[in-house]
């Protein structure tokens, strides 16, 4: 009973503070970053595993964006390929796809990662009252009803796509015993941030296995692996993680913490913001914003593919493991350190690479190509689970590699992760820019470059 009421607790602080980063989603002046913000409080309400919320998001947002484009068409369509009737309402597609996507993303049954059936019927609950609140704005009529038929085909479209995809699957695992090996990981003392639990089972190790969205398969890019244990490579990057990714490590600054609790949110939440920010300091239209905001979408729920295929090829531990073991990895190099904590909770999952550095890289590839520029300043407030840090950036890649480090600060991936995810990340960016929803118009918001 009391682990019940402390995971409620947790649950309910996590939502508060969405509701606080949020603020109220009708301040949001495009429907499509509306509906954004709300699909997220909707997937967070659900209890939707960070994982499993890429594929959500994702399908909202092609299917907002497919429905947009049977009113309008400027951009290949990901999955509807229908033509909306004449004077069909813009508002009443969009509120609908969105709705129906994220509705119809939660499968009938338990599965782990979705949330519980109770936690999924109140966010249902949730987002219809959004949705009614949005249908009522909009004037009864012809063009309404056609909005609402062409945003209920759309999702529909997506959702069939997706509906043998793999993602329910349940894949076996058991963590390895030899040196390298994952192995369930404890938290500092106290949890930072406050959790249920430590030394956690690993996390949906068959999300590797989920078709991707564009990817042709989800090793496509994968990279060379982690260093030797053996190797000085890896004795480089145990003894960064040593000193500056330590609870209480004497030579991370400040900024460094500010900078890892910042970036410890959920990726793919934090990238959909930047996007809504430049979006609309950029005066993007709705066409225009939702094309983006599915891109990166496509690419956060193909990065998290892919990272997690890598992961698990891989196996390879996380720092606090690898330190606490450090006598034992046969490099002469390695001090070990039995006592030692990371600043921040370790995710239960493998170290090699790093998802936020592969979704970080895979997003800012997106923007920089979308915008044809990479020097874009702008600045974000963080959401959950450290909501209300400020950074400002001169451009996407600033914040990609920013956001790379602060997993090192964190004390919860290896530089090598890191840099790999980031290599990763580009690549996976690069490839979903090139090969989904591309303008129908020649040279319209599209880009030259090789395909990497």
């Amino acid at each position: 009973m009391r682990k019940a009421k402390l995971n409620w607790a947790i649950w309910l602080a996590a939502i508060m503070s969405l509701i606080l980063w949020t603020g109220s989603v009708s301040a949001a002046t495009d429907p499509v970053s509306r509906w954004n913000s709300i699909a997220i409080q909707t997937i967070m309400a659900s209890g939707e595993n960070g994982v499993v919320s890429s594929r959500t998001l994702a399908i909202v947002q092609v299917a907002i964006h497919d429905a947009l484009n049977a009113i309008d068409s400027r951009y290949e369509r990901y999955a509807f390929t229908g033509t909306a009737p004449n004077g069909a309402s813009v508002d009443a597609a969009i509120a609908t796809a969105a709705r129906d996507a994220l509705v119809g993303a939660i499968p009938v049954g338990s599965f782990p990662g979705f949330g519980t059936p109770a936690l999924q019927a109140a966010a249902v609950t949730q987002v219809d009252a959004q949705y009614a609140t949005a249908l009522a704005a909009i004037p009864n009529g012809l063009s309404k009803s056609d909005g609402i038929a062409t945003g209920q085909a759309a999702a529909r479209a997506v959702l069939a796509i997706r509906s043998a995809d793999h993602a329910t699957d349940l894949v076996g695992y058991t963590p390895g015993t030899e040196p390298g090996d994952w192995r369930p990981t404890p938290n500092p003392v106290p949890f930072d941030p406050p959790a249920a639990a430590d030394f956690l089972p690993a996390v949906l190790a068959g999300w590797g296995k989920v078709t991707p969205f564009v990817l042709r398969r989800s090793t496509q890019f994968e990279p060379p692996g982690p260093p030797r244990l053996s190797g000085r490579k890896y004795s480089r990057d145990y003894d960064e993680m040593k000193t500056i990714g330590e609870k209480n490590g004497p030579i991370r600054t400040p900024e460094q913490t500010s900078i890892a609790r910042f970036w410890y949110e959920l990726a793919n939440y934090g990238w959909s913001r930047i996007a809504r920010v430049v979006s609309e300091a950029r005066g993007l239209d709705s066409w225009e914003t939702a094309r983006l905001l599915a891109l990166i979408n496509l690419a956060a729920a193909d990065s998290f593919v892919a990272s997690f295929e890598t992961k698990y090829e891989f196996n390879f531990w996380r720092p606090v493991t690898a330190i606490r073991a450090g006598d034992t990895d046969g490099n002469r190099r390695t001090i070990a350190d039995p006592l030692w904590s990371s600043l921040l909770n370790t995710p239960a999952h493998p170290d090699y690479t790093s998802t936020h550095s592969v979704l970080g890289a895979a997003s800012a590839e997106i923007l920089r190509r979308f915008f044809r520029a990479d020097d874009v300043a702008f600045s974000t407030t963080s959401g959950p689970t450290f909501a209300g840090l400020t950074r400002a950036f001169t451009s996407f890649s600033h914040a990609a590699a920013e956001n790379g480090e602060s997993r090192i600060y964190a004390g919860i991936h290896f530089r090598s992760a890191v840099e790999d995810g980031l290599k990763q990340g580009r690549q996976i960016g690069g490839f979903v820019f090139r090969h989904a929803l591309r303008p129908l118009q020649p040279n319209d918001n599209d880009d030259d470059e090789s395909e990497p």
